[in-house]
């Protein structure tokens, strides 16, 4: 990794020596003054010398930048306040390196070229100002995909802590590169030669533009890919990540490590993410308290879920001799029996599309037909009841009780402004009630209202036989009920 980080920086430096190159080689002979000192062996020599010793420089640079970075993350550790700071950085120093390599440059080569510095200083300025920048952009580009990880890993829990151009400024770098500087540069030698300041106005600039123009051709396109990719990879990253997102895996996270709109867009990605992981969560703590129907129902309408009166089925079971059984027995394995038990009465009210409304110690209220209307309530409650007497008489130390009516009842939120219940309320759960009661005295343990097998559809009503009249506690009229056919 750190070879490859130096030798993108070296390639960057590299790359702003030819685009000072193209500006500054093609004014040989343009200059009024000494062209030999401009353009003689000796000077030449002295370039390529420092744009080698330059580039190593920047190499080594690089890998001295990294090195102590990479010290914690090969290992895999997470790294301290002062690693953290030190990898956010590497940007900021390794275009310090690049910039303190082009001036160091610029002033040894004049200072080995004393005697044509009047000649010299004004293509030096200019080759120090358009490679130093082209280099330090580039050295940018180019490092950015390799120490990414890196940078991940440092602000890994952060909002993306590194401080990293805008869309709009790299946009702008890029067009400069690829545009501005040639234009500028054609420019300054036409006007030059017009006012004969620098260039002798009988000078030829042909060659000149040509050679610029072309270098800006170059140059332009890889600085544009670069550009480009630096935009477009994170937010390829974030488009696979919503993709992950699409499937189900509420946990997808980008890595987020700039401060640029890209990062805020990572960030805000993540915060949605999470966002939806906790309504996920929310909604499914939620649905194992009041029902999935009720949450998702609550969930869409918010505290408008007030409730009106429909018809609907009612389910009660509870249990016999629970008290017994807590005396008797230590309280590991009541809690078992119990555990047993209402695992058993929610998969069948569930498998029948009911809602069990509410636990009521060692009972429970099933209500089918609400929040979620249904024209088969009653047939649904009326095959839970005899699939809950098949399943439960199946348990050891377990005595029940099932009640059942139907009827039209309220069903809606009761309670105070801050703290809702949703809930049934009507004759029919009073008569479930008084019927469970009613159905321990009987070998079926189940009893049913003839309201709740009057609606029932036919096939289900085959199922109940009547068992008679009778006057339920706390009632002072008759009730006909009725029982499942069998024992």
């Amino acid at each position: 990794m750190a070879i490859q980080y130096a030798v993108g920086l070296a390639c960057g430096h590299l790359i702003g020596s030819v685009d000072a190159a193209a500006i500054v080689i093609p004014l040989h002979g343009q200059f009024a003054g000494d062209t030999q000192a401009y353009y003689g062996p000796r000077s030449l020599i002295i370039a390529a010398a420092i744009v080698v010793l330059g580039t190593t420089t920047v190499a080594v640079g690089g890998v001295v930048n990294l090195v102590p970075v990479l010290r914690w993350y090969v290992r895999g550790r997470q790294p301290n306040p002062d690693q953290r700071r030190a990898a956010m950085r590497l940007l900021g120093r390794q275009s310090a390196i690049l910039a303190v390599v082009w001036a160091v440059s610029g002033i040894g080569y004049l200072l080995l070229n004393l005697d044509g510095f009047a000649v010299l200083w004004i293509p030096t300025v200019l080759a120090v100002v358009f490679g130093g920048t082209a280099a330090a952009s580039l050295g940018l580009l180019l490092t950015q995909r390799s120490i990414r990880p890196i940078l991940l890993a440092a602000t890994q829990g952060s909002e993306g802590l590194v401080v990293a151009p805008a869309v709009l400024t790299r946009l702008i770098g890029m067009w400069l590169l690829g545009s501005g500087l040639p234009c500028l540069a054609i420019a300054g030698l036409v006007l030059t030669r017009a006012s004969g300041w620098i260039i002798q106005k009988n000078g030829s600039v042909e060659m000149p533009i040509l050679v610029v123009t072309l270098v800006a051709i170059l140059i332009g396109l890889p600085v544009m890919i670069m550009t480009s990719r630096s935009i477009s990879d994170p937010i390829r990253e974030v488009v696979d990540a919503m993709a992950q997102v699409e499937r189900g895996q509420i946990d997808t996270r980008v890595g987020v490590y700039e401060k640029s709109e890209i990062g805020r867009l990572q960030s805000g990605f993540n915060r949605m993410v999470a966002g939806v992981g906790e309504r996920d969560r929310l909604r499914d703590l939620f649905g194992r308290y009041v029902g999935a129907d009720v949450a998702r129902r609550a969930l869409e309408e918010g505290t408008s879920l007030s409730g009106d009166v429909r018809e609907a089925a009612i389910l009660f079971i509870d249990l016999l001799g629970s008290t017994t059984l807590a005396a008797s027995r230590p309280p590991q394995e009541v809690a078992q029996v119990l555990n047993d038990f209402f695992r058993i009465v929610v998969s069948a009210v569930d498998d029948h599309h009911g809602l069990i409304n509410k636990f009521q110690g060692d009972a429970a209220l099933a209500v089918f037909g609400a929040p979620l209307a249904s024209d088969g309530s009653a047939s649904a409650a009326l095959a839970t009841a005899r699939r809950l007497r098949n399943q439960l008489r199946r348990l050891p130390m377990v005595d029940f009780g099932i009640g059942v009516s139907a009827g039209p009842v309220f069903a809606g939120n009761i309670g105070a402004e801050n703290r809702y219940e949703y809930t049934v309320v009507g004759d029919a759960v009073n008569e479930a009630a008084r019927l469970a009661d009613f159905a321990k005295t009987l070998n079926q343990r189940v009893a049913s209202s003839a309201a709740a097998v009057d609606r029932a559809d036919n096939v289900e009503r085959r199922h109940w036989i009547s068992n008679g009249e009778t006057v339920l506690r706390g009632r002072s009229e008759s009730t006909q009920v009725f029982t499942p056919e069998g024992s």
